[in-house]
Order: C-alpha cells, then sequence, then structure tokens
C-alpha cells in the first residue's frame, strides 16, 4: 500500500513542476534496422503488436531484454529460479512457444527452445516489437503464443557514436560503445558491451537462512560482454545487403533456494561459460516497382557449460549430484519472402529452413548428439477491402524431421540411436482492421498455431526421472482476439484495449508412473486462457507524460484442474511517470504491482507485491548527460520465484556521451 500512495503523490508533484516550455536537449532518435524488422508495417496492423524503444529502455536503464520486454502489457517478467533464467511469459506462454529473434533471426537454445535474455544486453539495440496471439506467418514456424524481435540499429549520419559507462549495487560496473558510420553507399555498425556484477542486495526485511545469511545474495555473480558489427551496401533506391556479426560470452551462479518447499533441492550451481556466436547475411531487392524479395540466412552457435558443486564452497565435487555437463549446439537456416503488390492486394509468399544440432555429455561420457531440421512454405495477404477496411489471411504448412538422436546407456557407457520420428503441422488465421477515422481503430483476428516438440521434449531422461517419448504431436492453440485503439481523445489522451480468448489443445503435460514410478511428457493437456489488456497515455506536452496498463488472465487448465500454470500473475498493473523540471532536468518514475503466482504445478507460490522506482536525467549539454537512479526505492522483500528473493533496494549512476 505504501509504494501506491508513493507513486499517486510522486504524480502530482510532477503535474505541479509543469512550467517551462523548452524541452530536455534530445540527441537524435536511434535508426532501426529496417532489414532486421520481419513486418516493418506490424505496429499499423495490429493491437496485439507493441514496440519498446531504446529511448525508453535507456530511460529507466534497462540493462536486460527481459526486463524491456517485461514493459509491455500482458508480459510478465519471470524468473525459472533452479536455473537463475531470466525469461518472460506472453499472455500466459513461455519462451519455448514464443520464440525470440535477433533482426529477424531465431536464437533459442536449439535442445530446449528456451533463451536466457539476461545474457541478451540492450545497449545495441533500437527497439524491441513483441506480437501476442496473433502474429505474422512470415516469422516461421513454432510461434505458438506470438514472437519476440530484437531489432538492432543502422547509422543515417557520417559519423554517430555513443558512450555510456556506469556503476550499480552489487559492485556492479557497466560499459557500452556504439559506433556508426553512413557514407556513400556504405553504412557500417558496430557495439561493444560490457555489464558484470559480484552480488545483490537483499530486502532488509529478508530473513536469514542458513543457504542465505540476508544481506548480498550469495552466488549472483555474473558478467557478460558482446561485441557486435554489421555492415551495409545500398548500391541504389531497389537494393539493400547487409551482414552482421554477433559474439556474447557469458557466465553466472545460480543463487541457492531459500525456500520452505521440501520437493526443492537446494542447488550449488555455477555456469562458467553461456557463450553465443551469430553469423548472418539479409537483403532485400525490388524486382520492379510492385514485386521485393526479401532473403536471410544466418549460423548461429552455443557453447555452455553447467556445474553443480557439494555444497557452498563451489570447490569440490565429490557427491553423487554433483556434476560437469557440457553443451555445444549449432543452428543453421535461413528463410526468403517474395512480395508483390496486386490491385488492392499485398501478397507475400515465404519458405523457411532451420537445421539444429545438439552435442552434450557429462565429464568423463562420450559426446551425443541430435539433430532436427524443420521446414515451412507460408503466403500471406493483405487485402485493402476500402480505404478504411484491411483484411489480412494468413497460412502456413510447417514440417520437423530427426535427423539423427543417439541415446546413452550410462551403464555401459554406450550410445545408441533413437528411432526416427517427424511432425508436421498447419497454422491458419486472419486479422481484420476497421479505421473509423484517422484517430480510433478496431481490430479483430482469429489465428491457429501450433509448436512442435522441442529435442528435449522428445528425448530426455530428466536426470533418470522421465522416459523418453518421441510421439509428441505439435502442441495447437486457437486465439480469437478484439481490440480498440483510439487516439489523442481530448488532444492529450491514448486508450488501447485488448480482450482475448485462446483454446490449446495437446498441450505436452507430464504423466505419472507411466512405469516403475517414471513420468513421461504426453499430449494430454487442455487449457483456456481468457484475458484482456487496458492501456492509457497521457501527454500534456514534451514536458509531462503519464501512462498505465492493466493486464488480467485466467488460466484454466480443462483436463488437469490439479496441475497448476506457473509464472504468471493473474493481475498486473504497470504506470510511468514522466517530468521535465528544467531545461536540463527529467525525472521518471515507474511503478508495478503484480497478484501472487504458482512457481510450481502443485500449488507452490508467491505472495502479490508491489515496487517503485525512480530515476534521474540531468543533461547538461547536447552531448553529456548523467544519470542517477533507485530501483526498489521501498525495499520490498518479494520474488517471481518462491524460494528466490529478488533485489532489495538498489542504486545506480550512468555517465554517457552521444555524438548522434
Amino acid at each position: 500500500m505504501r509504494t501506491t500512495i508513493f507513486f499517486i503523490f510522486f504524480l502530482s508533484i510532477q503535474l505541479h513542476l509543469i512550467a517551462q516550455e523548452d524541452t530536455i536537449p534530445k540527441p537524435s532518435k536511434v535508426k532501426v534496422f529496417e532489414l532486421g524488422e520481419v513486418v516493418v508495417q506490424a505496429k499499423k496492423r495490429d493491437s496485439s503488436v507493441n514496440t519498446v524503444s531504446i529511448e525508453k529502455i535507456e530511460r529507466f536503464n534497462i540493462t536486460e531484454s527481459s526486463r524491456a520486454i517485461g514493459l509491455v502489457p500482458g508480459v510478465n517478467l519471470a524468473n525459472i529460479g533452479p536455473r537463475n533464467e531470466a525469461v518472460v511469459y506472453v499472455r500466459g506462454f513461455d519462451l519455448r512457444q514464443v520464440p525470440v529473434f535477433i533482426d529477424g533471426v531465431p536464437v533459442y537454445v536449439p535442445f530446449d527452445g528456451q533463451v536466457d535474455l539476461a545474457r541478451f544486453t540492450t545497449a545495441d539495440l533500437s527497439q524491441i516489437t513483441v506480437e501476442k496471439g496473433y502474429s505474422s506467418i512470415l516469422y516461421g514456424p513454432n510461434t505458438l503464443g506470438g514472437a519476440i524481435n530484437l531489432v538492432s540499429r543502422k547509422p543515417v549520419e557520417k559519423l554517430e557514436a555513443s558512450v555510456k559507462t556506469g556503476w550499480f549495487s552489487g559492485e556492479g560496473r557497466r560499459l557500452s560503445v556504439n559506433l556508426g558510420s553512413k557514407f556513400d553507399k556504405w553504412y557500417y555498425q558496430a557495439g561493444f558491451n560490457y555489464l558484470e556484477r559480484n552480488d545483490f542486495p537483499l530486502s532488509e526485511d529478508f530473513d536469514a537462512v542458513d543457504t542465505e545469511d540476508g544481506e548480498q545474495r550469495e552466488n549472483a555473480f555474473s558478467q557478460d560482454l558482446k561485441i557486435s558489427a554489421k555492415v551495409g551496401y545500398v548500391p541504389n533506391d531497389n537494393t539493400e545487403i547487409a551482414v552482421g556479426y554477433v559474439r556474447q560470452d557469458g557466465e553466472k551462479g545460480n543463487p541457492p533456494y531459500t525456500g520452505e518447499d521440501p520437493h526443492i533441492r537446494v542447488r550449488y550451481w555455477q555456469w562458467p561459460y553461456w557463450d553465443k556466436e551469430s553469423l548472418f547475411v539479409v537483403a532485400k531487392t525490388r524486382l520492379s516497382p510492385k514485386t521485393e524479395i526479401n532473403f536471410r540466412a544466418y549460423y548461429d552457435t552455443f557453447e555452455n557449460a553447467l556445474f553443480s558443486y557439494d555444497d557452498e564452497n563451489y570447490d569440490e565435487q565429490t557427491l553423487p549430484f554433483a556434476f560437469q555437463s557440457f553443451f555445444d549446439d549449432n543452428t543453421f537456416g535461413g528463410n526468403a519472402v517474395f512480395g508483390s503488390k496486386l490491385k488492392n492486394h499485398t501478397l507475400q509468399a515465404a519458405a523457411y529452413y532451420k537445421r539444429d544440432t545438439h552435442r552434450e555429455n557429462n565429464l568423463g561420457e562420450p559426446q551425443r548428439e541430435m539433430t532436427d531440421y524443420t521446414l515451412s512454405f507460408a503466403l500471406e495477404d493483405e487485402i485493402a477491402i476500402s480505404n478504411k477496411m484491411l483484411l489480412i489471411p494468413g497460412v502456413s504448412y510447417n514440417f520437423r524431421n530427426s535427423i539423427i538422436a543417439e541415446d546413452f546407456d550410462a551403464s555401459t557407457n554406450a550410445i545408441s540411436r533413437f528411432p526416427d520420428n517427424d511432425n508436421n503441422a498447419w497454422n491458419v488465421q486472419t486479422a481484420f482492421r476497421y479505421n473509423f477515422n484517422d484517430k480510433v481503430a478496431s481490430t479483430a483476428s482469429i489465428a491457429r498455431k501450433t509448436r512442435f516438440a522441442t529435442l528435449k521434449d522428445r528425448y530426455s531422461y530428466r536426470l533418470g526421472r522421465a522416459l523418453p517419448n518421441l510421439e509428441l504431436e505439435a502442441e495447437t492453440a486457437t486465439h480469437y482476439e478484439i481490440g480498440l485503439q483510439a487516439r489523442e481523445i481530448k488532444k492529450y489522451i491514448d486508450v488501447q484495449l485488448n480482450l482475448y480468448y485462446t483454446s490449446i489443445d495437446d498441450i505436452i503435460q507430464q504423466v505419472d508412473n507411466v512405469q516403475d514410478d517414471l513420468f513421461q511428457l504426453q499430449n494430454v493437456g487442455e487449457a483456456r486462457y481468457l484475458g484482456g489488456e487496458m492501456g492509457i497515455t497521457f501527454t500534456k506536452n514534451e514536458k509531462f507524460g503519464i501512462s498505465a496498463n492493466y493486464a488480467y488472465i485466467d488460466q484454466k487448465n480443462i483436463s488437469n484442474p490439479d496441475i497448476r500454470f506457473v509464472n504468471v500473475p493473474e493481475h498486473q498493473v504497470t504506470a510511468i511517470a514522466q517530468s521535465q523540471i528544467l531545461k536540463w532536468l527529467e525525472i521518471s518514475g515507474f511503478y508495478e504491482y503484480n497478484s501472487s503466482r504458482f512457481s510450481t504445478s502443485d500449488g507452490n507460490a508467491t505472495d502479490e507485491f508491489s515496487v517503485v522506482n525512480l530515476v534521474t536525467n540531468v543533461q547538461p549539454s547536447k552531448n553529456w548527460s548523467f544519470q542517477l537512479g533507485c530501483n526498489n526505492v521501498f525495499d520490498t522483500d518479494y520474488a517471481l520465484f518462491e524460494g528466490f528473493p529478488e533485489q532489495g533496494r538498489n542504486f545506480f549512476v550512468n555517465l554517457s556521451y552521444h555524438l548522434l
């Protein structure tokens, strides 16, 4: 309650501080790398598409992609505590069902389809696009619940540069550098980002336990280094090609469990390396005034090591649960999209290919391999029924086939092969948009979408607790949604409203006691998600603005009500206020409320919580800026996953130079 009262008080103060006409000098807006967008005009097509700009990301000092994506209504930040992985849920769907892309290139881990978004820093981005429920067929397969695209920068001047350095609680340090140049027919963009912390402070309200003394969070270190580069060539107005490279080197600890659930064992885990490397080529060319082809090809590698130790000293591995596990994965693929503008139509046809290879072994074991390939063919049309009405039907056929899957018998140290298996699925959808005028529009959509079972879903023994299942079929979700958007009501107010209903069939769920107390994943689940999102923005002028969002979701497990859906709060409220007090001074506040959420399917849950963050941005000149902020101002003791507390009150300071 005190955080809610404070934020209302903060808003009222800002309303009284609007006194000057001048606005804070700001650098030119970062240019979006349009070749990295999957659907350039997506935000104009459907109200379930949301974009987070780099301006908002930098205003609140958001260094991790997970927290930036969490600003979108209907998206909630989560922490897979036992693995210390930052993830998001989009209207109840996890990252296996809502894949992550960078400039349109899929970056999820081949083995389990997941990705730790805390390892993906934001310093070299221009924006993040989130599509919920209905999403463009052009993203390719496995977009059961939507798609997330992290879009990089593109220079527009002869010389662009930005440098930011900072410090934050937990002995944290950061340094980011972005350099860009555009001259004649070429452009170059390069980025360097380093982020490190030793630990983070816990709330003073946290009660110490055997595994955590209650001051600085144990084994919460992390280090991330990211290098990116891109070279583009634009020979004429009809053609553009770019080659990009991204290297990410990371390591992290896994803070120990501090809760009371007897079924969750304390893990003493560390990742000595979490490294990812990507090379991609993207191009587009206009074959005629009304015909265009877009091409994308990529090669991506992922190397990971996980060490389990005996105890909190992290120096011995002698007990039965101690191990050293190694992943060595790679992905290559590409897609081509052919588009043609006809009378009242914009028709696009696409073809996709993706090959995923996963290799794993524990120390002393032989390495085994699992490889799949996926094909997809898609067709999407934008039909302008009139000046006010737009219809967007789409259909795709997806096919997945196993190339090799090796089985390992620890008792004999021998490798054998699983039988080959394949799966196919159809996706059909349509969206309708009606513009009442240039300020008010409504949308409606129906989408039947699918997701193939991952390598882990089909082949994993889950540390000896499960049986593989090669017969898993694709999960299916049917989304129904209506939306309304209104801009500049009374000149100052924007409103957005979305209501949705999702029916999910063939959910992959755990079935216990299949054989000798072992469980197996099977297509036995049926569920429905019902919810809505409402957003309102008030912008008096460039000196002051507030926005608030409310999201509600009701998840019902129809086939097995005793199994709860995890990591998703039923209610979520966020609010942002920005006020320019002086020509060179801006103060921003962020408020978030989450209702309780289940952490385990048997009912273990977190408490509801509210958090307030405050940031002061000072810009004494056109090129220099200074930032000082406090997150979790009231030192709330809260958790996104039961037994894994989040940061208490913490501070940061940044110094930036921009030449844009």
